[in-house]
This record gives C-alpha cells, sequence and structure tokens, in this order.
C-alpha cells in the first residue's frame, strides 16, 4: 500500500503519485484511467475498483463515487482517497468489503476539478468556486474589491475589519474578538465595516463594491436537467456540460451502463442531500422517494449525518431553487439514486444542536458564536479563529485582518479533525453498493425430449435488494431494458423453438415489500424463466449467458451427452 496519511490535503502531483501506486501495487483491484483534461490540461483520474478475477467491472453492478468539483472542497477529495484505501486495505479482511469488491464494482474520480484545488492549496491560497476558466468574460474587473486573496502571504484567507461609523459591526463588550450586530437604532458607538481580504481595484477612495473572481463558473449547475442560463442562475455555462470536467463524468457515466447508483462528495454542513432541487417530494414516484428515505436512513444511522431534501431544507433563499445539480440530473435522467455529501460541520463540533442548515447563516443566536469561538480557543487555537492583528492595506490604509480563517476550518475540516470525519463514510459507501441488484442463476438444465433434441432452461434471479431497474423513474424514462438472455450452440446445433437471445422481464429485488407480513405479496417476482429447444446431432456444449446493464451478467455452460 502507499504511504498515506490523512492528517492533509494533497496537492495535484502528490495525490497523481498516491492513485497510481494504489493501481500498480494492486493490479487485481484497482486500474487507474484518465477520463479526460481539466480546462488546464491536467488529467482527471479515475479508479476501477472491483475483484478482477471475479469478472471484469462492465460485468458488476456499479456505485459512482467522486469528489471536489468544487474547487476549495478539498476534503471531498479525501473522503475518496480514504474510501478508496479502505477497500483496498480490506479486501480479504472485512467480509463486507471482500463480498463487494467480489461482486460489485466501484468507479471512484477523487478530484472532478484538479485545477481549481491547485488554487485552494497554494501557498497562497486563492478560492474561487469551480473551474479556473474565466466566465462569463475574460477580462479582469476594472474596479471594486477583488474578494478571497491572500494579502499578506501567510496562506490564510481571513476578513478586513475597518472603523466606519456606518458599519453594521461592534466588538462585543465580553470578548473583543468577536463581532456582534448594532442594534438597528444604535449610534455613536465604535463600528466596523467587515469585508473579505482582498485587493482593490479603480479605488476612488469612497465606494466598496465587493467583486467575485472573474472565474464565474458553477460546475455542479452545468449538468443537463434543467440548466439554465446565466440570467436565470449565475455560474450554469454557456450551454449544459459546456466544460470539460462536467462533460468527463458525462461521458463516462453514460459508456457505463452498469452504473446503477452515485455519492458525490462536497463540503460544509454536514449533511447527506437527496433530489429534487427544483421541485416537492410531492412529483416523486411513491417508491422512488420511500426508497431513498430508507437509503438515507441508513446513512445517517452509519454516518451521525441528517439526510434530507434540497428543496425542501436545502435552497439559498425561500424563494430561489437550483438547478443543473449533478444528483439531480443522475436520478431524473437515468433513474439512479444518487446522493451528495456535504462533509464537516463546525456548528456540531461546537455543540450547536438541531439549527437549520442553511438558514442559521442568515440568522442565529450570539451564543452560537460564542460556542463556536470556544471550540476554536481549546481545540484549534490561533488556526481557527485569528484575533485581529494590523496590516497597513494598499488603498484603504490601516485595518485589521482576522475572523474565521475559513478555507482550513469551515470550508475544510482541519487537519487534526480530517481522519475522524472521514471515517463515517466508507461504511454506508459500501452499504449502498450491496443493496443494488445482483444477477444469479437460480437454474440451468437439460432435458431430453426426442433423438438429438433438448430442452434447455434458464431460471435467473435477482439476489439484491434494489430491483434490476433501480427506480420508477428509470422505468418511466424507458432507460433499462430487462434481462437479456442468450444461447450460444455448437457446430451442427440448430435451435428449434425460441429465439438466440431474448429479452425477458425486469426483476423486483425486496425493497419495495411492505412491512406486516399478512400485507406481504411474496410472488417471485425477482426470477425470470427461459427455454429453448435444440436439435444438436454432433453433441458439444452450450453456453447460456444472461445479463442485465443494472445487474450484471451471469454465464454457465452445459455438455450435450
Amino acid at each position: 500500500m502507499p504511504a498515506i496519511k490523512f492528517d492533509r490535503y494533497y496537492r495535484y502531483d502528490e495525490l497523481t503519485s498516491l492513485l497510481q501506486a494504489f493501481a500498480q501495487e494492486n493490479p487485481g483491484l484497482a486500474k487507474i484511467e484518465s477520463i479526460g483534461k481539466s480546462h488546464e490540461g491536467r488529467d482527471v483520474w479515475l479508479l476501477t475498483v472491483t475483484n478482477f478475477q471475479s469478472g471484469p467491472d462492465l460485468e458488476k453492478p456499479a456505485l459512482w463515487v467522486d469528489g471536489n468539483i468544487h474547487a476549495s472542497e478539498l476534503a471531498a477529495s479525501a473522503a475518496n482517497l480514504y474510501f478508496l484505501n479502505a477497500l483496498i486495505s480490506g479486501y480479504g479482511k472485512d467480509p463486507n468489503v471482500t463480498r463487494v469488491l467480489d461482486t460489485r464494482a466501484f468507479y471512484i474520480c477523487p478530484r472532478v476539478n484538479p485545477d481549481g484545488a491547485e488554487w485552494a492549496l497554494a501557498d497562497r491560497p486563492k478560492v474561487i468556486r469551480s473551474s479556473t476558466r474565466p466566465y462569463p468574460y475574460d477580462e479582469e474587473p476594472v474596479d471594486g474589491l477583488i474578494a478571497n486573496e491572500d494579502l499578506d502571504g501567510d496562506g490564510r484567507i481571513l476578513s478586513m475589519r475597518i472603523p466606519d461609523r456606518n458599519g453594521t459591526w461592534k466588538c462585543h463588550p465580553d470578548d473583543p474578538r468577536l463581532m456582534m450586530r448594532r442594534d438597528p437604532v444604535e449610534q455613536d458607538g465604535q463600528y466596523y465595516r467587515i469585508l473579505p481580504e482582498g485587493m482593490l481595484r479603480n479605488y476612488d477612495g469612497t465606494t466598496i463594491r465587493v467583486q467575485g473572481p472573474k472565474e464565474g463558473l458553477d460546475l455542479n449547475r452545468n449538468f443537463p436537467f434543467n440548466w439554465r442560463q446565466e440570467v436565470d442562475q449565475q455560474g450554469a455555462g454557456p450551454y449544459p456540460i459546456s466544460e470539460p470536467e462536467t462533460r468527463n463524468l458525462a461521458e463516462f457515466i453514460i459508456k457505463h451502463p452498469n452504473i446503477s447508483s452515485a455519492i458525490t462528495f462536497h463540503t460544509m454542513s454536514g449533511v447527506l442531500l437527496r433530489p429534487y432541487d427544483d421541485r416537492p417530494d410531492d412529483d416523486f414516484p411513491a417508491e422512488d422517494l420511500w426508497t431513498y428515505q430508507k437509503i438515507g436512513a441508513q446513512g445517517t444511522e452509519m454516518t451521525g449525518y441528517p439526510n434530507v431534501s434540497i428543496f425542501h431544507d436545502f435552497k439559498y433563499h425561500p424563494k430561489t431553487v437550483i438547478t443543473g445539480g449533478f444528483d439531480t440530473w443522475l436520478y431524473d435522467h437515468f433513474g439512479m439514486f444518487a446522493w451528495t455529501v456535504e462533509i464537516w460541520s463546525p456548528q456540531t463540533q461546537a455543540g450547536i444542536e438541531k439549527y437549520k442548515l442553511i438558514d442559521w447563516y442568515r440568522e442565529h443566536p450570539l451564543e452560537d458564536d460564542f460556542k463556536l469561538l470556544k471550540w476554536s480557543d481549546e481545540k484549534l487555537g490561533e488556526s481557527g479563529f485569528v484575533n485581529w492583528y494590523e496590516y497597513q492595506h494598499p488603498q484603504l490604509g490601516k485595518v485589521e485582518l482576522g475572523g474565521w480563517d475559513s478555507l482550513h476550518t469551515w470550508t475544510n475540516p482541519p487537519a487534526a479533525f480530517l481522519e475522524k470525519e472521514l471515517q463515517r463514510f466508507p461504511g454506508w459507501l459500501i452499504w449502498s453498493a450491496l443493496i443494488l441488484p445482483q444477477l444469479a442463476i437460480r437454474e440451468s438444465s437439460l432435458t431430453p425430449i426426442g433423438k438429438d433434441t433438448y430442452r434447455v432452461r434458464l431460471v435467473v434471479e435477482n439476489t439484491g435488494w434494489l430491483p434490476s431497474y433501480i427506480t420508477k423513474k428509470a422505468l418511466d424514462k424507458k432507460v433499462v431494458r430487462g434481462v437479456i438472455a442468450e444461447i450460444s450452440l455448437p457446430a451442427g446445433a440448430t435451435l428449434q423453438s425460441g429465439k438466440p437471445r431474448e429479452e425477458l422481464s425486469q426483476l423486483e429485488g425486496r425493497a419495495y415489500k411492505p412491512a406486516m407480513v399478512d400485507e406481504s405479496d411474496e410472488s417471485n417476482l425477482e426470477q425470470v424463466k427461459v427455454d429453448w429447444v435444440i436439435h444438436a446431432p454432433q453433441g458439444g456444449s452450450i453456453e447460456l449467458t444472461a445479463r442485465h446493464d443494472r445487474a450484471g451478467l451471469v454465464r454457465t455452460r452445459m455438455d450435450l451427452p
């Protein structure tokens, strides 16, 4: 196993070396490939992980896992790396890991957006939302404050505290580090304006308007489902999957129909998110919603994170919706159960309970800030909340820098907390793969019915929890075929009845069975049968194959008398 630590974040070259080492040292379990280039020309690496001796990945149901589509969300790629390490190191030792790699496959893309991550990991970091490609215009802003730049080169992006008689903020009397909002009618105090650390362009001595970086894309708004133009949703790009990073994912997934479910890692909030992002739960097929809720409940039990709907519980503003997201596209276009995991919650670490995930940032009690500050002082010292210190700003003169080092405290777990946070996820990911449908042969028989004539029977079943089609949405969109059964005959043999290739029904699983035994329908709809009649005067052997894009492939050979 490569030497790897989970108390730090890896830059691109180091990450590349680690991923290549996993594949080189474990060729029976892992293969590495580039699924395309980033905007700046870096390879986007993907690991296919399965026991290749038990069959190729394309013949097994698969779970997609990725992370770091957003530039500064570095813990997302660390979660992928930790999961990869858990799979490789656990094979042959952990029964669930061994079973899942023998029967399922994983496609793991740790860093979807390597360019943006490099900017965040630089010695002098720059924080942007996603891609480093300029958008919507390839030009620098002519004026305003360019936010989130490391002015003094200390590797941190903090806040600027500027005395201003019309400022919103004042120091708390019990702890002057903590800024509190002034009362609506208060005056004649010492007030401050709080701005993100950054430089001003063409400053006129008066006007301060915070500008975002010229790299304005949000790659997680660039996927096809309900994609919207810039006028409706900023950062979505000029057209769906216009960006190489999103196109890499889309093309790989389309070429791998065995991908049945997906988990994509982001950071901030400590929550498991499910679609839809733009409509209420009433718009789900009922069975899909019930199953999403069951999978989420298991995720909550195993990770400690709550599971919620994006539309109902994670909107940035009550009157707006997010569209063009990866998880909703996977669900609505392909009928996959797709989840977004938002890693890490400082609020939870500080003992703040039952807070509203997004609303908290708009309004919360001052006691919460004291809890967070106490947690930072006790657990992080100066690396969390930074005490204010003087800095001579080139345009604004003397200001103070300080506040939260958000990149390393809020957006991502501090290094000392990283591994403990990552330990939450492998069990749920493995469970999510083990519930996928699994094709198995229940019966294969050869019965003489005349001279050199035989009836050949094949019965296959789904031994997985989910049905072969995964979701009712997949049936609605007609994106999955039923089981395909094929017979291969020896020389001189002919098929008297049946077809060389038969398309059979979908196979149910156990997911939709009711909880009451008396109400349970135990019809064996998880099985399907096909019969052929062959004439084979020269003997030989026949091969039977059954396959389903999402349930895998099974085959058997039978010798004729």
